[in-house]
């Protein structure tokens, strides 16, 4: 399988993924999350599917990148995919414990558990690619950022 396939592949499922994880967002965003009081750097509602969006594909292209590092290293690929694979499964449960269950408590405790693994992905993955790593920087930026901003709306509306 060329490297193209691999991308576009890693893509898909980080886009399918991204897609579940609105499908949980949509059950309260125009009921429950209106009613919670939010911090003043609260970015408008508009802005999270496009950037959720750019941030899915690039960490597929970076997983697409890695993967295809396979036959040159394939004890530190696998290694490499299963730590991206539990990130992307702690990514969706996010939404889920948000929005799904409401509970923003929950999801703040879970979203450390997130970001710590994105950091271990990114230490993982520079040491088989590079620019695999480097996609993966304004994925940290974004979700430290929801970490703080989740932080912030628990505490207001604890």
């Amino acid at each position: 399988m060329s490297k193209s396939v691999k991308i576009a592949i890693a893509v898909a499922v980080c886009l399918a993924i991204g897609y579940g994880s609105g499908l949980a967002t949509q059950s309260s965003i125009t009921t429950w999350f209106p009613t919670l009081n939010k911090p003043f750097f609260n970015p408008p509602n508009w802005l999270f599917a496009p950037v959720w969006t750019i941030l899915y594909v690039m960490m597929g292209v970076s997983a697409g990148l890695i993967w295809s590092k396979m036959e040159t290293v394939p004890i530190l690929v696998k290694k490499a995919l299963w730590v991206f694979t539990i990130q992307l499964i702690l990514n969706a449960l996010w939404s889920f414990l948000f929005f799904g269950m409401c509970n923003p408590f929950l999801a703040l405790i879970e979203i450390l558990l997130l970001w710590l693994m994105i950091v271990e992905t990114i230490k993982v993955f520079k040491s088989i690619d590079a620019l695999a790593s480097k996609l993966l920087i304004p994925y940290f930026l974004w979700v430290s950022f929801a970490m703080i901003l989740n932080g912030w709306i628990w505490w207001l509306n604890r």
